[in-house]
């Protein structure tokens, strides 16, 4: 996930969304986004935001209480793919992933949503 879209979602912002979230809004064959660019930055704020804040609990889950660390990451994606958690399957999935990625865990996405 380490590469970022060359310009701010808005010229006044200083946010850099990574291609990889900018892709969950990007209409197959088309250059356009499915939502304007300042709900996409606000997205991405949102879901990057949480997957930092999910650190230590996903560690606490791991070292803690001895929980595996794909097993931790699969509770994640169940809580997140819940209506309630406010996310869209996509962000779900891409939260954990960049959750997975914090922490230098291995991650391999499901092939289907849990």
């Amino acid at each position: 996930m380490p590469s970022h879209s060359s310009t701010p979602s808005d010229p006044a912002s200083q946010i850099l969304v990574p291609d990889s979230f900018i892709a969950l809004y990007a209409r197959p064959g088309r250059l356009r986004l499915s939502i304007p660019r300042e709900e996409l930055a606000a997205r991405y704020e949102l879901c990057e935001d949480l997957a930092n804040h999910l650190v230590e609990q996903a560690r606490g889950l791991h070292f803690g209480q001895g929980v595996a660390e794909d097993e931790v990451l699969v509770r994640c994606r169940r809580g997140l793919a819940d209506p309630a958690s406010g996310l869209g399957a996509a962000e779900a999935g891409w939260v954990v992933q960049r959750l997975a990625e914090l922490l230098g865990w291995p991650f391999e996405a499901p092939a289907s949503p849990e």
